[in-house]
């Protein structure tokens, strides 16, 4: 699994070794563009060779609002191993959500130009829902409600469709009820809440803590995690980051372009003197 966190300032202290960056976004340019990476060594992810294993790479990516034809990013490079955490920072409207709602195919965009490859597939010729069963999760920053379908209906029919991706049997009632309800202690729900209907009447952290369970059910293969922290109140961010902690493994990672690497420090300058503080934002 991977992790893309656009926006996602929230830090989450982990006991597992995967490479971990932050990237900021310019609003300048309305373009997500990297301007820091903080990075641990990677563990278990590397092939035969010892080099990581390639699981997204964006190349010069540019695309525009469909409606109106506004250019927003202009010229993305991004390249996501497994085992890395790429968490984008930056300004409102300086492109992170829109990047991330560009790679798992949102209809508002249109892709003018540049490449995307994932898992050494075209991830452009791909249709989203064809994105989500190859393991592509988003978690958005303001989930929608779906009356009359309850939660545990939802995880079903999506976890099955997954499964006949891969030519396994699908999961009855029962037999998924099996699997789901353990998965509920990771992000601190009862029993009852997979049969409320999903996202109806949920505050912001039962939203965002519903957006992790999906992703641990179908454990993806990369996450894009846009603003997981936005309305939580102190103890919903703790489970959340708890949660996400948890999912991480060795095959996880998070993204955005880069025009500024560097260590933890520049990130510590961020949170006292804010974006003014890196040059170029």
């Amino acid at each position: 699994m991977a992790l893309f966190t656009p926006s996602f300032s929230c830090r989450i202290p982990t006991s597992t070794s995967p490479q971990r960056h932050r990237f900021l976004l310019s609003h300048r340019t309305f373009a997500p563009r990297a301007t820091l990476a903080v990075e641990t060594p990677s563990s278990s992810t590397a092939d035969h060779g010892g080099a990581p294993k390639l699981l997204l790479e964006v190349k010069d990516l540019t695309a525009i609002i469909a409606e109106s034809k506004q250019p927003i990013l202009k010229g993305v490079n991004l390249t996501v191993h497994e085992g890395e955490v790429h968490a984008v920072m930056g300004k409102n409207g300086s492109g992170k959500s829109t990047f991330a709602k560009v790679l798992v195919g949102h209809p508002d965009y249109e892709i003018t130009g540049g490449s995307v490859t994932y898992k050494g597939q075209d991830l452009l010729e791909m249709e989203p829902e064809e994105r989500a069963v190859a393991g592509l999760f988003m978690s958005f920053q303001s989930p929608v409600e779906i009356p009359g379908v309850s939660n545990i209906d939802f995880l079903n029919m999506a976890y099955n469709a997954q499964r006949r991706k891969l030519g396994l049997p699908e999961l009855g009632p029962i037999e998924f009820y099996g699997y789901v309800a353990p998965k509920l202690e990771i992000v601190n729900m009862k029993v009852d809440f997979l049969n409320r209907n999903v996202n109806e009447g949920f505050s912001g952290g039962e939203k965002k803590r519903n957006e992790i369970l999906q992703l641990a059910v179908l454990g993806a293969e990369l996450a894009i995690l846009d603003e997981i922290d936005s309305g939580l109140d102190v103890d919903a961010l703790r489970d959340v980051a708890k949660a996400v902690n948890g999912l991480l493994t060795p095959k996880n990672s998070e993204n955005g372009r880069i025009v500024k690497t560097g260590d933890i420090s520049i990130a510590e300058i961020l949170e006292k003197e804010g974006y003014k503080a890196i040059s170029g934002i």
